[in-house]
């Protein structure tokens, strides 16, 4: 293995171990990784800032047993915030912050190579910043019918006066993100409010669409349907983070999409997965897609 190295970014000093380790089957290694979180960190940070987050990491290389690791390691460079979030029996848990490139850079370094977020910030656990529809491909469906139900979702989502922003999610689904961003406590929807919201908007394309969409958690009821996945929005749920990488024979990354991409692979005209090279060439283009996910302000519909 190739000897620890030390780097300077932004006047904080990272230590950089088994850079030559390949980490992907496909040849991906561990410097293509620390230079992936180096150079998207303009973009991914926003998303992250603030934030709760969970690592899955893969020491041993993403054909290997990962783990989720909530607890912020203990030894943690001193400049690498944490914060309290959901717990265990223990209490609540000091999870890490990603505020900046060199803690991205850190966290590479770790092998965390999947970054999970909580639609809520630290600041207020309480209250979403975002709503999320997870659409998972049951068996005999891929992202192409996730895309058909994102289309429909934002229909349904434009009859209340709602936008929505899709990423993919680096792995066989789609993620529809519907942002509200809405600062005052009194107002604000909950996490049940968001999920309940999130799950009727399922249940009417399950009437919609019956035998094509399930909100039915159970997996007997997915083959041939797309699942959407209301329950990404309780309290102690995570989803993989915008930009993030994902643990794939191949370094695959849930990346923002227009929704003439979605429009075209709901058509079978385009294929939306992008590995990390695509991806840091799309956001030079084109920049963050996802942005409005952190400025727009929406509420959702009052029930009744």
């Amino acid at each position: 293995m190739a000897a620890p190295i030390e780097v300077d970014i932004d006047g904080r000093t990272v230590r950089l171990t088994n850079l030559d380790k390949v980490l992907y089957p496909s040849g991906f290694t561990k410097a293509e990784i620390v230079d992936y979180h180096a150079r998207i960190s303009r973009w991914a940070i926003p998303h992250l800032a603030g934030r709760c987050l969970t690592f899955r990491r893969f020491p041993d290389g993403t054909d290997q047993q990962g783990f989720f690791e909530k607890r912020c390691p203990s030894h943690r460079p001193e400049w690498v915030p944490v914060a309290l979030g959901p717990g265990d029996r223990r209490g609540g848990i000091e999870y890490c912050r990603i505020e900046e490139p060199a803690a991205m850079v850190w966290a590479a370094n770790l092998a965390a190579i999947e970054l999970h977020a909580p639609m809520a910030i630290a600041a207020d656990l309480d209250h979403p910043r975002t709503l999320v529809f997870d659409l998972d491909p049951g068996p005999q469906t891929s992202i192409v019918e996730c895309c058909q139900v994102a289309l429909e979702i934002r229909d349904v989502l434009a009859a209340v006066q709602l936008d929505g922003w899709c990423k993919t999610s680096g792995s066989k689904g789609l993620q529809l993100y519907v942002p509200l961003n809405d600062d005052d406590a009194a107002t604000a929807p909950t996490h049940d409010a968001a999920a309940d919201f999130a799950r009727a908007v399922g249940q009417l394309l399950d009437r919609r669409r019956p035998g094509t969409t399930t909100t039915v958690m159970a997996k007997a009821q997915r083959p041939g349907k797309v699942f959407v996945d209301w329950s990404q929005n309780a309290h102690h749920k995570t989803t993989i983070a915008p930009y993030s990488l994902r643990a794939r024979p191949t370094p695959t990354v849930s990346t923002p999409v227009t929704w003439d991409e979605v429009d075209d692979a709901a058509g079978g005209r385009i294929e939306l997965s992008f590995d990390a090279s695509a991806v840091l060439a799309r956001v030079d283009a084109l920049g963050d897609l996802f942005e409005p996910v952190l400025t727009a302000h929406q509420q959702l519909p009052r029930p009744g």
